[in-house]
């Protein structure tokens, strides 16, 4: 449900973007909100708050926000926080700031490996990505698992490219299963 609810709301957002051709402002309200509510938990806390009435909130977002903010992503936070939906202002931005990258062609990519990566095998990593995809720019979060022995698995969106060791040793195993010993 709360992917559902980020779904709807951040491509509400992204499409109020496109048609007032005004996505690098909202990117950059969205971030900046962002940024104010997670050094703010007091803040979030008022928003979530079930005894706190739907008009002092907004009050709250109007003191807050209405000097800094676009008419468009103020609206956006009053009907947010009228629908009840403020808890999910986090899973509703990322959203919206992947489907931005996604329009900016900015892939996010999450490469894990066995061992650090030196900036040289990082480079080659990135330059290949942006061979290979459609992408102009790439955002790469780098992290190492052990577990994996040796090899890469990197994930773009929902596709993963696993060619770690361990994945290769999970199929050996699988295929010796299959054959019967007479």
């Amino acid at each position: 449900m709360a992917k559902l609810i980020a779904k709807t709301y951040g491509e509400a957002l992204f499409e109020t973007a496109l048609e007032t051709e005004k996505v690098e402002e909202l990117y950059e309200e969205v971030l900046a909100v962002g940024r104010v509510l997670s050094e703010n938990p007091e803040l979030v806390k008022l928003f979530n708050h079930p005894n706190i009435v739907k008009e002092e909130k907004l009050q709250v977002v109007e003191a807050v926000f209405a000097k800094r903010l676009s008419p468009e992503m103020m609206g956006f936070l009053r009907i947010v926080i009228e629908k009840g939906r403020q808890g999910e202002l986090e899973a509703i931005f990322s959203y919206f700031v992947s489907q931005v990258k996604e329009y900016k062609k900015i892939g996010i990519v999450y490469v894990a490996s066995a061992v650090a990566l030196s900036d040289g095998q990082k480079k080659q990593i990135e330059e290949r990505l942006l061979a290979t995809t459609g992408y102009e720019a790439v955002e790469i979060h780098f992290s190492v698992d052990e577990s994996l022995i040796g090899g890469l698995v990197i994930r773009i969106g929902d596709r993963v490219v696993d060619s770690s060791i361990r994945t290769r040793l999970y199929e050996m195993k699988k295929e010796l299963m299959k054959i019967q010993l007479n």
